[in-house]
């Protein structure tokens, strides 16, 4: 059997979710003994510093045997987050009042007459110097 027949045999159906920098991939496959099965594909987006990208990808296989308690198992998880957070996405980049740390920081700081700026007392760590 050559590669071109290979590649048939294994596209037998797909679907695929997009979900902002990462894609989900579900293939169903065919084994040797013409046997299916399911690989779900993550493929994650990165961008390098030149505006270059790459993909980084994770592959999970499924097999018959175990759909049955795998399908239990993800409908038994996912509706626990549902249930003890709700579907409403929380995440910092979601939110709309994010600011990023540094930022916090920033406005945190206080100026003095002289121009220069200071953090305030509780932003330090009190250090004692017999534990160094």
């Amino acid at each position: 059997m050559n590669n071109n027949d290979m590649m048939e045999r294994e596209e037998i159906f797909s679907k695929v979710l997009r979900a902002g920098r990462r894609t989900y991939f579900f293939d169903v496959r065919a084994t040797k003994a013409d046997d299916y099965y399911l690989t779900i594909t993550e493929s994650k987006k990165f961008t390098n510093d030149d505006g270059s990208f790459h993909y980084k990808k994770h592959k999970i296989y499924i097999y018959k045997e175990d759909f049955s308690e795998f399908k239990d198992i993800l409908a038994e998880m996912t509706d626990y987050i549902i249930e003890k957070k709700g579907d409403e996405v929380i995440s910092e980049r979601h939110q709309k009042d994010f600011k990023k740390s540094y930022e916090v920081e920033k406005t945190e700081e206080t100026s003095t007459d002289d121009g220069d700026t200071h953090k305030p007392a509780e932003s330090f760590t009190d250090v004692d110097f017999d534990d160094i």
